[in-house]
């Protein structure tokens, strides 16, 4: 099968996402999309799979120009599109998410759905239940059952953006292995978008890249990693160092806190972190950082244990009490929990600045909103729709939205879906706040990231912890062991 993206070009308002870009695809190969956030992957993938109209250019397979109005119409020419924020049902359970998504949708018959979906997940060595509700499942789990679900389809053409956010290495291992066999085997193109280039140089064979929505050049896989980061970017991109900082009074005690979810028990965790500290949350996705930070932020209720803020009794009390004692909370999932995807950027800020006023003062919230986008570099505009921005600007503006003077910042998968450059951003502005006093509680998949950034590191296993008080000697593949529960 034979792809080919000719002369596509996409504008939102005046943002130019894709402008006059023309990519082909065979089968047996595996490709690259690569660029930093906002350079246009995401919108020219979902032009590919029926998701968005190019506003010019057209989708060519086998020589022939097709109309894709739909992912639907993507599908039944064999391509399909794993997105970056999984499009299911949460109220469904995964088994009646697998039958929505087939032909013939309610009316195929459960016994037969479940025996096919049960194989996936064995081939795949996923960690899914069928009788599962999919919004108890992590953001993780959520990309391992759109997989699924796309390879039942029976796609020729697969398209992955960020496919490996929040699986843990040997899903990653497995879920590469198939793929490799996939494109090998039986001939599929397999497409990859991703932040991590190292995932590319592993899979890959070929690389295409953007940058600020033009085609900017082509590299065969492996190659080296910098001459991938000059391309993306024009030069290479450093490393910054993480410059010390003294810590100061505790801002958060845990103590002896325990949370229930309906997917397990985080038992008796106590923690004290002080003003200035960075502490970080490992452990494989689900294994209870998620519960334990919004149990710090007043969104569970412990079901033993206290949760003390600037020595302020707040067990139990809810997440506006937790905001007016400095508290603030980012989730992994922008658009189900941080950002509300319709509303455009000064609206966001409208609803955020604090008033006395009974009113919108509008001008106030479109000048806040300007100077906040400038600073931040958030490539987009007052009036842009938050869910026309990239995934990478999503998570620049949602760190703009957050208030001076924190005293305690939890985040939840940071630097999800950002390239090089986008992360080191993001924690410059992290590290600028701890500068400042603001304590920072992170979760992150990157075991990378979880070394170089934390002053203290707490590892999840099963619902129990083991906290790392000194990790200038802890390494990755060590903080690994670590999280499979091996001392």
């Amino acid at each position: 099968m034979h792809v080919e993206l000719n002369h596509i070009s996409k504008t939102f308002g005046r943002v130019r996402a894709n402008q006059d870009i023309t990519l082909g695809f065979e089968g047996g190969r595996i490709y690259a999309i690569l660029g930093e956030n906002g350079a246009g992957k995401s919108t020219l993938m979902k032009i590919m799979s029926g998701y968005q109209a190019a506003d010019s250019g057209e989708v060519v397979v086998d020589g022939a120009a097709v109309d894709l109005h739909a992912p639907t119409d993507a599908i039944e020419h064999g391509i399909g599109m794993l997105y970056q924020d999984p499009l299911d049902f949460p109220p469904f359970t995964v088994l009646e998410n697998f039958i929505a998504g087939r032909p013939g949708g309610f009316f195929l018959e459960r016994h037969t759905a479940r025996q096919h979906l049960n194989a996936l997940i064995e081939r795949f060595d996923f960690d899914l239940d069928p009788d599962a509700y999919v919004d108890m499942l992590t953001i993780g789990e959520r990309q391992q059952f759109e997989i699924l679900r796309l390879l039942s389809l029976n796609v020729r053409v697969l398209i992955l953006d960020e496919p490996t956010t929040g699986i843990s290495a040997g899903q990653k291992t497995a879920l590469f292995n198939v793929l490799k066999s996939l494109a090998r085997d039986e001939g599929m193109t397999i497409i990859l978008v991703s932040h991590k280039l190292e995932d590319v140089i592993e899979l890959c064979d070929e690389a295409y890249v953007l940058r600020r929505g033009r085609y900017v050049g082509h590299k065969n896989v492996p190659c080296p990693m910098s001459e991938l980061v000059e391309l993306m970017f024009g030069r290479v991109v450093a490393r910054q160092e993480r410059p010390p900082v003294s810590v100061g009074e505790p801002v958060l005690v845990v103590g002896g806190v325990s949370v229930e979810s309906r997917r397990l028990t985080v038992d008796h965790v106590s923690l004290e972190v002080h003003a200035g500290e960075v502490i970080g949350l490992a452990g494989l996705d689900g294994s209870g950082q998620g519960e334990l930070v919004r149990a710090c932020t007043g969104l569970l209720r412990p079901t033993a244990g206290s949760i003390r803020i600037n020595g302020q009794e707040m067990t139990g009390r809810p997440y506006p009490q937790f905001a007016q004692s400095g508290v603030a909370f980012l989730p992994a999932g922008r658009l189900e929990e941080g950002l509300i995807g319709s509303m455009t950027l000064t609206q966001h800020f409208a609803l955020t600045l604090p008033t006395n006023r009974p009113w919108v003062n509008w001008f106030r919230a479109h000048r806040v909103t300007t100077e906040r986008v400038q600073h931040f570099n958030v490539k987009g505009y007052p009036g842009s729709p938050v869910q026309t921005l990239s995934g990478g600007n999503q998570q620049r503006f949602a760190l703009a939205l957050l208030p001076d003077n924190l005293r305690l910042l939890l985040l939840e998968n940071p630097t999800r879906g950002l390239d090089v450059e986008s992360a080191l951003y993001i924690w410059e502005q992290l590290l600028r706040r701890r500068e400042d006093g603001t304590a920072i509680v992170f979760i992150s998949p990157e075991l990378d990231e979880i070394v170089a950034y934390s002053d203290r590191i707490l590892v999840f296993f099963g619902g129990h912890t083991t906290l790392v008080d000194d990790p200038a000697d802890m390494t990755a593949n060590r903080l690994g062991e670590l999280i499979g529960g091996r001392m």
